[in-house]
């Protein structure tokens, strides 16, 4: 802790030591990390450390001045010592405290060589290296490092290659048993993918005690759900709870000051603002030309809604079908009429082909993840796709509960011709106009979404096509299209407008209206 506390904050007035200058708790935090350690076996304790923190809390800083500590204490000759960078910015921004940490003292100038050119420092007796590097799969491929910090973990989550180059980086860690990785994030400003999803998901875990792991440590700078749920987070108030380097690296008063700037931008900037500056997770990305329904998108979910208790719970289902290119999303949705309460009850699903991975490869890693929520199917043969949304409507016609199916006219004829298979009788399938017709669904949706009448079971998927739709305004109608949304995929929420089109006719009750069968199968709301 020595080492640590002598080394100064070089962009702080003054110059500070950081033993003088920091809040307690980099600290704890500090201490965690070097504490973790048998000085007799050389056996780390802890080998995973994770900190998310919000936004100003000097992480490039803590960064820096962990791993110089390292490299400084170090015992093992010619060892590597790896800051990973998911880019080249962010690489220079992690690089520079460290050199000028180094820069400005003399006796690190002495014991360590600095190569701004390579991004490397160089301990002059062990010849231990500490180098910043930009995440590529040639530059991490081969590295044997003791100690791996990974900054600004978020990032990572949109490379489909990350989990690969994370393995390669952190493979040293095997053969050395002093060696750790820690990592560092902010919150991202999208609902959490990829890598990053998967850390969190297990930080939290442990933090929970739903995971028991005594190798990993998770420092969580997050608000307790009943604060969140009470919408407390906004209160100047909590600022605090995320911001443990309040008062240091960052002021209340900027705080308050960004928060009362993006109020006044809209919820999106708002959005913005509690993911980067209070840690709040992403829900729904919204933007300022964003479907309507997205703003009660989030609330409209209840806790877990099955397709089989969607039907259990229905009078009658119309399912709406959308997509299906080899480049593109197969969409399903199902909406069903409570027969208790009248509300819709929406279930959706998605398929799409392998080859989709490889031409939108920034979205691989989402796609991956919702695999495996269970909401996406990676079909290996082209038709099983077909195939499953077959089965699904057969299911629904063998309750007696099926309306119609609604179909994107472009490109019906396998799925219709599967259906007709399945004996589902040919009247009740049915062509739903797209474009500008499709505006009376899609302002139906909103305004069921806005009264509380529409619910749906919170799947991350639907949640990420509703944050990719995009209106356009046509004269007294407002479109949303796959052109507008671009790379980003809409197939599903498509797939429940062709079917918010057909039930919004009112259909008629298709019997199993069994008031006792509501009473044993209820669905919390």
């Amino acid at each position: 802790m020595q080492v640590l506390n002598n080394l100064k904050i070089v962009d702080a007035p003054g110059s500070p030591l950081i033993g003088d200058s920091s809040a307690p708790w980099i600290n704890d935090l500090a201490s965690a990390i070097f504490g973790a350690y048998n000085a007799g076996t050389g056996e780390r304790l802890i080998q995973e450390f994770f900190l998310l923190i919000s936004k100003k809390n000097a992480k490039s800083t803590i960064a820096a001045a962990i791993m110089l500590t390292v490299l400084i204490r170090n015992w093992r000759q010619s060892a590597e010592f790896i800051i990973l960078a998911p880019t080249i910015e962010v690489a220079n921004n992690a690089y520079a405290p460290a050199r000028d940490m180094v820069k400005h003292d003399e006796e690190l100038s002495a014991l360590l060589h600095v190569q701004d050119h390579l991004r490397t420092i160089t301990h002059r007796e062990s010849g231990a290296t500490l180098k910043v590097v930009a995440a590529d799969q040639n530059t991490v491929g081969g590295k044997k490092a003791a100690v791996v910090l990974v900054d600004e973990l978020h990032l990572f989550g949109k490379n489909p290659h990350a989990a690969n180059m994370l393995r390669e980086a952190t493979g040293g860690l095997a053969s050395r048993p002093e060696g750790f990785v820690i990592y560092l994030t902010t919150q991202s400003d999208q609902p959490p993918a990829g890598v990053f999803r998967e850390k969190l998901q297990y930080a939290r875990g442990v933090r929970d005690g739903t995971i028991i792991d005594p190798n990993f440590l998770p420092v969580i700078y997050e608000f307790p759900k009943h604060i969140l749920d009470a919408k407390e987070h906004r209160k100047p108030e909590n600022f605090y709870i995320t911001n443990p380097n309040m008062g240091y690296s960052v002021s209340e008063k900027f705080l308050i000051r960004e928060m009362k700037k993006a109020e006044e931008a809209g919820e999106a900037e708002v959005l913005g603002f509690m993911s980067k500056h209070l840690n709040v997770e992403i829900g729904l990305a919204l933007r300022s030309d964003r479907w309507a329904g997205a703003d009660f998108w989030v609330a409209a979910a209840v806790p877990v809604l099955t397709l089989d208790m969607l039907i259990a719970m229905s009078e009658v289902i119309d399912v709406g079908i959308d997509g299906g290119g080899l480049d593109d999303l197969l969409g399903f949705a199902a909406v069903g009429r409570d027969k208790r309460t009248r509300d819709w009850l929406i279930w959706t699903h998605a398929w799409a082909h392998p080859s989709v991975l490889e031409r939108r490869k920034a979205e691989a890693p989402r796609f991956h993840d919702f695999e495996k929520d269970g909401d996406l199917t990676l079909s290996i043969r082209i038709g099983d796709d077909v195939a499953d949304v077959a089965d699904l409507v057969e299911q629904i016609e063998a309750s007696g509960l099926l309306d119609k199916v609604g179909c994107d006219p472009v490109g019906i004829g396998a799925i219709y011709d599967a259906m007709i298979e399945r004996e589902i009788p040919a009247e009740k399938i049915v062509a739903i106009s797209q474009g500008w017709k499709l505006g009376g669904a899609i302002k139906t949706a909103e305004r069921k979404l806005a009264e509380g009448g529409l619910k749906h079971g919170g799947q991350p998927l639907m949640a990420w096509c509703v944050s990719n739709a995009k209106v356009e305004p046509r004269a007294n109608s407002i479109l949303i299209t796959k052109q507008a949304s671009g790379s980003a995929k809409i197939d599903p929420l498509m797939a429940l407008f062709n079917a918010v089109t057909l039930i919004s006719l009112n259909p008629e009750g298709r019997g199993n209206d069994d008031f006792m069968a509501a009473i044993r199968n209820p669905i919390i709301v």
